[in-house]
């Protein structure tokens, strides 16, 4: 089968690589139907983070089930399913406590010896604690809206939990990413009464808009820092959402939270100095957030979209199939598309 994979800085390619097979009672095969890249594959892209020559790469996708194990009970051949971005058994202390992120029988697609979601089939391993099905009857047009659930809506909702936004919130988001969008939806879903998100990128800012946001900042740095304490009353914002991982975008978290507010951060974090301690103490600052565990997740935004509460698919604004997934990879580098879907060509 043929598979997206990477051999250094902007060197993406799509190869034959062997097929997707069951080699556990708890795995399956799912054909992919549509994958997308992600804001963090362009940190391996870019070089930043290292992989290995022709690793494979993706941890975003839904399709059909081809192939079924053994001890596998929740999905059967023929079922479109969602995959979060690790694969978890659903059994473990930590999946019991709704973090599947640290499942010890999890991993990452695209890690050694996986598949990666940018390819025509994926081998999921611990289907039954992993994978989540949608309803037959549920339409075509809702994919994109599906596909986003397997990372960043899910990334988005985590960020809102972590600041703590709920009924009344005053919520900044910075990042103008498919992440932050999703967490501008995720405030909104949540109950906050005002969200500011940042960003300079009209596109963006009008996806912002219909996901919920009631005031857009376009500064950055320390403009945008006077910005919303002006629009605050000098206060700052109740909950902020981190979701780029610079430090620029923590600079810019810590000046515009309040007192005794909180920090969601979901931002992939690269050449991070140390957190300013002393001032998250000295002002009551309350961190929460890290890697998203989608998987706890994706019962109940499933169940949103499902329902027409929530709809995260314009998040994606390109498609591409696998042939062309490098011009995809180059357009989101390029800042000219924002989240690009990658539709497998399959043989025969």
């Amino acid at each position: 089968m043929r598979a997206t994979t990477i051999y250094g800085t902007r060197d993406i390619r799509v190869e034959e690589v062997p097929d997707a097979a069951i080699k556990e009672a708890t795995d399956v095969v799912v054909r992919v139907e549509l994958a997308c890249i992600c804001g963090s594959d362009l940190w391996a892209y870019r070089g930043v983070a290292k992989r290995a020559d022709g690793q494979r790469i993706g941890h975003e996708f839904l399709g059909i089930v081809e192939e079924v194990g053994g001890d596998v009970k929740s999905v059967q051949v023929g079922d479109r399913v969602i995959a979060p971005f690790v694969w978890s058994d659903g059994t473990c202390a930590y999946c019991q406590a709704g973090l599947q992120t640290s499942c010890r029988a999890g991993g990452f697609w695209g890690s050694k010896g996986s598949d990666g979601g940018q390819g025509e089939a994926v081998r999921v391993p611990q289907a039954d604690g992993t994978l989540v099905r949608v309803p037959a009857d549920a339409p075509a047009s809702l994919l994109p809206a599906f596909l986003s659930l397997s990372d960043v809506m899910g990334t988005g909702h985590h960020a809102a939990m972590g600041a703590g936004v709920g009924p009344g919130s005053t919520v900044a988001v910075v990042g103008d990413g498919a992440v932050g969008l999703c967490g501008v939806l995720a405030a909104k879903r949540l109950g906050a009464e005002r969200i500011i998100a940042m960003g300079r990128h009209e596109d963006r800012a009008k996806i912002a808009s219909l996901f919920g946001a009631t005031d857009q900042v376009a500064e950055r740095g320390e403009a945008a820092i006077e910005r919303i304490k002006e629009m605050t009353g000098g206060l700052g914002a109740s909950a902020v959402l981190e979701c780029v991982g610079t430090e620029q975008s923590w600079g810019t978290a810590m000046g515009i939270v309040r007192d005794g507010g909180r920090i969601g951060y979901v931002g992939v974090p690269h050449e991070m100095p140390g957190l300013p301690l002393g001032k998250l103490f000295g002002r009551n600052i309350a961190i929460g957030g890290g890697v998203a565990p989608v998987r706890a997740y994706l019962p109940e935004l499933l169940a949103d979209v499902l329902a027409g509460r929530i709809d995260p698919g314009p998040v994606f604004d390109r498609t591409v199939s696998l042939d062309d997934v490098a011009l995809g990879y180059q357009a989101m580098d390029e800042r000219t598309a924002l989240k690009v879907i990658v539709q497998p060509q399959i043989a025969g």
